[in-house]
């Protein structure tokens, strides 16, 4: 484990030890809304018009979702929730083992952009706590982990005031749970009950069945009703079989493309004159499909004690769990050999041959284990024109990959007892049809894929990797406030806030030898083996028809444990020291900062100037790898990184009548670099000259940035609503992929010492558009009921230097997003629907390594369109159905190149159906 039993206990207990005990759980409906003032800083909506009345009320613009809006969604989590906000990008892909098409194969979003900029650029916090990151080499939070059932309210702040956390460049996004100060009734309580159906594991002939129950008890008590308890707590679990085509997996591991007109016989560049992207092809792809479930449990808890106006004492709490087993099963068409030959002499233009296709079939598991928890104790006082409100905090996080295991079969398996070979084709291996590549296959090559199981050689008794990562984080703040009276000065406001947080990530790896010399006779297959006795009958329904093995993961994990020797731990070299500590960092982040600010009033105009301090200290312990144990030992060693931040704000709000309000705000953010780009394990290559370090480097520069603001909101009768805005974000010392890797990477000379090290990229700009509208049609038909449509657009613009002034535009960052629903009331009956639109964007730069630029991994448009329907069949009782993606669009499908579709990676998921009963009194 990554942590004491200490930490532990401790999460435990400030999660609020009832949490555990609860077996029920739904989200809150708040009958009453608390009005947003000084005193009462967390505010809950249960209605939309509540989640207007909060966007209109705050003197920066923000974006609020309800627990209406969430009741009347398709939606999987609180990430594909966040879609259906203004200039929020909802990814089903992130870093490390949740990137690429293994993420997208689970078919759910799971991280968000907003704003142009990605996961990491965010401020997560639930309940006003800043949420521990527990993912590895990366400051991202998987939201996916929490389910829309576990919340009441979620508001995206899009301007950072001097009392929030300075490293929000993207922006600030609060999950709220409610109290039971928060109803109108003394008691209340609900059940709900969900069924789920997945329609893509119903076309492999899987169940694809699912469901949850929920529930929550709050309770005023007291001689005047001054405590109150919430208890709310979730379990739910979803079974999929998603099917996914892998060309740039294939592009990237295999060697699946090349040019098909090159302009020499090695095929290393296309023929001159021709434009690279259209004459790239694949040669080979990876189809097949990822199966598996996902359970989340957890809940929220709060204990209030409000013995006057004055006075509010709180204990709150979150606890949320996951657990993942993804297992997909690929059948791999690999172009084992290729030429290039000048058909007509003297062209300089040489065409591709595939000649030779080695026939595979890939099994690999991406099990995941995460964990968020939060607690909170905090008190809220006022003493005649001051408030005071200190709170101590403690959040606690974990994205575990506990045993993810791979292992393999091929035509062409050679070892002590096998030699095997490829199949003969010539010519082209790929065409395509509706812009998806189809193999183009002999009979044997068809057959053999078809009959895997036992017309292929197993190869290894597999390889496990085993990753935790984690981190704690708890601290203290303290808020001051002091009203004024009969002057220009309404406020001033002041406080402090001290935070220390420890990560550790570690990865370790076990690759076992082939099985066959394991047992000392050739001829295995799968079938024979007992890991594989069954099929799918078809890799991807629809589209590509040749069958693929169900594995048996309980098989496959006995023979890697039958097999396992000494000589199987390789992690990073032979040497057992090495390999357990070789890819281990550890660290702590402590971050101390203090603010001020006031409240300006000149009539109609509110101006609120700030000045925020935070200073931070990086400590990171690495394990230094040496290549020469004699002369230089590995080793543990550390480095230290602090940064000093001055962040000032303006802002500034304008409301010349009850009906709008005008805002533009001024601010700086910024936002550090992941732990493991300052302090990434380091390797030592000692020469007889010279010596290489490979390392971190602990002189990153934080990604700074200055931002822009304005926007108008507008009521538009009682339920009306319409927004315009605009915003600007100058990034300097950009880095990209935050947390992937060693990005930006220079060599840099000193003597005989060569280091080489991430360093900053340049400078960047994001300008965006944001246009939003709600509107119920009035002088309708009494009889037609009511009918309302909820419309919204962002058109944004990015480009940064990402090193050696390369201009890119920025990763994830679609050029356009919109959202329009309309839905329908009538009495007890409601229908929404509802369509989203996210345009392309940038998701991986130089995906090939290839130059000229011209390489990067695009995202294509998505267009969805859920469909909800809702019914109160009595008091406190109703049911609602909805269909997320109701027409079977593909949910993921990236490319190789701006102008061209011939290597992708597509995933279809199919659609999800949800019913839910909820009962309540």
């Amino acid at each position: 484990m990554l942590y004491s039993n200490r930490y532990r206990w401790l999460a435990s207990a400030a999660c609020l030890g009832f949490i555990a005990n609860l077996s029920l759980a739904t989200q809150a409906q708040a009958e009453t809304v608390a009005e947003a003032d000084n005193a009462q800083p967390i505010v809950v909506a249960a209605k939309r018009a509540d989640a207007a009345a909060l966007e209109f009320r705050s003197i920066v613009p923000v974006s609020a979702l309800s627990e209406e809006d969430l009741q009347r969604t398709a939606v999987h989590n609180v990430a594909e929730a966040l879609g259906l906000m203004p200039s929020v990008n909802v990814m089903n892909t992130g870093s490390s083992f949740f990137g690429g098409i293994d993420g997208a194969a689970r078919g759910e979003g799971r991280f968000v952009s907003i704003r142009g900029l990605n996961s990491e650029y965010n401020v997560n916090l639930i309940n006003g706590i800043n949420v521990a990151q527990g993912m590895p080499y990366s400051r991202q939070v998987q939201l996916s982990l929490l389910p829309p059932s576990g919340l009441n309210t979620i508001v995206l702040t899009k301007v950072s005031t001097a009392a929030m956390d300075g490293d929000a460049i993207g922006g600030t996004v609060d999950f709220r749970t409610p109290t039971a100060f928060d109803y109108a009734k003394p008691f209340r309580m609900s059940l709900t009950a969900s069924g789920r159906l997945e329609t893509r594991a119903r076309d492999y002939g899987d169940s694809g069945l699912g469901g949850g129950l929920a529930g929550e008890i709050t309770k005023r008590f007291g001689a005047d009703g001054n405590f109150g308890l919430y208890l709310s707590g979730y379990y739910d679990e979803r079974h999929f079989a998603n099917s996914e085509m892998a060309g740039v997996m294939a592009a990237q591991n295999d060697g699946g493309w090349a040019y098909s007109v090159a302009s020499s016989s090695s095929g290393s560049a296309p023929a001159a004159g021709l434009d690279p992207q259209k004459t790239i092809t694949q040669t080979g792809i990876n189809v097949g499909v990822s199966n598996g479930y996902t359970t989340r449990w957890g809940g929220n808890g709060s204990l209030d004690w409000r013995p006057d106006a004055d006075t509010q004492v709180y204990l709150r709490g979150s606890y949320a769990s996951s657990k993942t087993e993804q297992n997909s099963t690929l059948s791999q068409f690999v172009s084992s050999s290729k030429s290039w030959t000048e058909t007509v002499a003297g062209t300089g233009r040489y065409n591709l041959s595939v000649n030779q296709i080695s026939n595979r079939v890939w099994y690999e598991t991406n099990p995941e284990k995460a964990m968020l928890a939060t607690a909170a104790l905090g008190l809220d006082k006022k003493f005649g024109a001051w408030r005071v409100a200190p709170q101590v905090f403690f959040s606690e996080g974990h994205n575990d990959r506990p045993n993810h295991i791979e292992l393999s079969a091929r035509n062409n398996q050679s070892d002590n007892y096998n030699s095997g070979t490829t199949q003969p084709l010539g010519g082209t291996s790929i065409t395509y049809v509706d812009n998806l590549p189809q193999p183009l296959m002999t009979s044997a090559i068809y057959n053999q894929l078809n009959n895997a199981n036992t017309a292929l050689l197993a190869r290894r008794s597999g390889q496990l990797t085993e990753q935790f990562s984690g981190q704690t984080k708890y601290g203290a703040k303290i808020d001051l406030a002091r009203d004024f009276e009969g002057s220009v000065l309404e406020q001033i406001r002041f406080g402090a806030k001290y935070s220390i947080s420890h990560r550790m990530v570690t990865n370790r790896d076990w690759t076992n030898a082939h099985i066959s010399n394991s047992l000392g006779y050739g001829g295995s297959t799968w079938a024979s083996l007992g890991i594989a006795t069954d099929y799918y009958a078809q890799v991807f329904p629809g589209v590509y028809t040749w069958s693929v093995p169900k594995v048996n993961h309980q098989r496959v994990v006995e023979l890697f444990n039958q097999f396992k020797t000494s000589a199987s731990f390789d992690t990073c070299t032979n040497n057992d020291l090495d390999n357990y500590n070789c890819n281990t960092l550890s660290g702590s982040e402590a971050v101390s900062a203090a603010y001020a600010s006031a409240t300006l009033r000149f009539g109609d105009l509110e101006v609120e100037p700030g000045l925020r301090f935070e200073h931070t200290a990086i400590r990171n312990t690495y394990w230094l790898r040496s290549t020469n144990l004699t002369t230089a030992p590995s080793n543990w060693a550390s480095n230290h990184t602090e940064y000093n931040e001055l962040l000032p704000s303006l802002i500034m709000a304008y409301r010349p009548a009850g009906s709008a309000v005008y805002r533009a705000s001024f601010f700086q953010s910024y936002t550090r670099p992941a732990m493991v780009q300052l302090g990434g394990g380091a390797t030592v290559a000692k020469g007889d000259t010279t010596t290489t370090i490979t390392s971190g480097n602990p002189n990153l520069l934080p990604i700074r940035a200055t931002n822009l603001d304005v926007s108008g909101d507008w009521k538009l009768g009682r339920d009306g609503q319409v927004m315009l805005g605009g915003f600007y974000k100058h990034l300097r010392h950009y880095m990209y992929d935050n947390g992937s890797g060693y990005i930006n990477a220079a060599n840099l000379p000193d003597t005989n010492t060569i280091y080489r090290m991430p360093l900053n990229g340049g400078s960047g700009d994001v300008y965006g558009l944001e246009a939003q509208l709600r509107e119920k049609f009035t002088g309708l038909p009494q009889w037609f009921g009511t009918l309302g449509v909820n419309l919204s657009a962002t058109h944004q613009w990015t480009k940064v230097d990402i090193g050696g002034g390369v201009t890119k535009r920025i990763q994830n960052a679609p050029n356009w997003l919109a959202r329009a629903q309309m839905f329908w009331e009538k009495g007890p009956a409601s229908i929404d629907l509802t369509f989203k639109y996210t345009g392309e964007y940038v998701s991986t730069y130089n995906a090939l390594g290839q130059s000229g630029g011209w390489d990067d991994l695009y995202v294509r448009p998505i267009k969805m369109v859920d469909l909800h329907a809702g019914y109160r069949l009595r008091e406190g009782l109703r049911a609602d159905v909805s269909v997320a993606n109701l027409l079977g669009a593909y949910s993921y499908w990236s490319h190789v190149g701006k102008e061209t579709l011939a290597i992708s990676d597509v995933v279809d998921s199919g659609r999800t159906v949800l019913l839910t009963v909820k009962w309540s009194m």
